[in-house]
């Protein structure tokens, strides 16, 4: 009997405690990137439209804008000189064909390669943009020719500093309110967190992790969020095969105010599922056909 009483007070001990932290805890902070939104759930256009169109070059950003999409998403490095430049990979081969690290590089070197060469719609029986004069692109020009763009921001792996130099361009650009910045990599971000604290970011990769595990067990409610954002996978291989998507995950996000937004999502059965769940964005590599999805809603 006294073993049970202890294990009452015990349970008593610990509901009290989580209790006390979750009258603490705090929501995010809203971010004015999110607001006002175009729509209910962002058409987030994955390195412009990666499907459609070279990604994350200037040309693809062009068309995703006439296509009338709510966020450019791009993939961020630094040359060698500290010029911030789009690319999705470390190194230049996969689609400039050239040898050698992005971050190797001046711009100036740079800007003689193809930034098409090798994007194929067709695994390889064409490359359509091949010799157009399509360069690599610094994100700089985007911020010029799209000022009231929103940005989602995706710091690669960079062994240049970079969080600074991000962060004053953006500042330079009065561009802290368009802007939200993401990476895989927690400790680039929690830097670039320090250099701009008045920049949206998305939840770390150690963040997620948590958050996800949390809800899994309806504790997410204790955590003080320094994200406005849930940037997850829809397909359990990208998350070691835990499902995180579910209307019960993006409640509890909106219960801390934040955000959701799943990648890289080009199905449009499961755009419609995961709309009618509450998603607050889906970042896709073509972007027309969640367009479409969007518009007949």
């Amino acid at each position: 009997m006294k073993a049970v009483k202890r294990l009452l007070v015990a349970l008593l001990a610990l509901g009290t405690a989580l209790f006390a932290a979750s009258e603490l805890s705090t929501p995010a902070n809203s971010a004015p990137y999110y607001s006002p939104a175009a729509r209910q759930c962002l058409l987030i256009a994955h390195m412009g439209g990666d499907k459609l169109w070279p990604g994350d070059t200037r040309y693809a950003y062009d068309q995703a804008a006439r296509l009338g999409v709510d966020v450019f998403d791009m993939d961020v490095h630094i040359t060698r000189d500290g010029v911030i430049v789009l690319m999705h990979d470390d190194t230049l081969s996969r689609t400039t064909g050239a040898p050698g690290e992005v971050e190797d590089f001046s711009y100036s070197e740079l800007e003689g390669l193809d930034a098409a060469r090798d994007w194929t719609p067709d695994k390889g029986a064409t490359y359509p943009y091949r010799g157009k004069g399509i360069k690599v692109t610094r994100l700089e020009d985007l911020f010029v020719a799209y000022p009231d763009m929103r940005y989602l921001i995706e710091i690669k792996n960079s062994k240049n500093p970079i969080a600074r130099p991000l962060a004053d361009l953006i500042h330079r650009y009065s561009m802290q309110r368009k802007v939200i910045v993401a990476s895989f990599h927690d400790g680039l971000l929690n830097e670039f967190r320090r250099a701009a604290p008045d920049v949206a970011t998305s939840a770390s990769r150690k963040e997620v992790t948590t958050f996800v595990l949390l809800s899994k067990i309806g504790l997410s409610g204790l955590i003080s969020p320094r994200y406005q954002a849930l940037q997850v996978p829809y397909d359990s291989k990208e998350s070691l095969g835990i499902r995180i998507l579910s209307p019960g995950f993006i409640r509890a996000a909106h219960a801390k105010n934040l955000r959701v937004e799943t990648w890289t999502l080009d199905d449009p059965a499961l755009m419609k599922k995961y709309i009618s769940w509450g998603i607050d964005g889906i970042d896709t590599d073509k972007p027309d056909v969640l367009k479409a999805v969007l518009s007949g809603l």
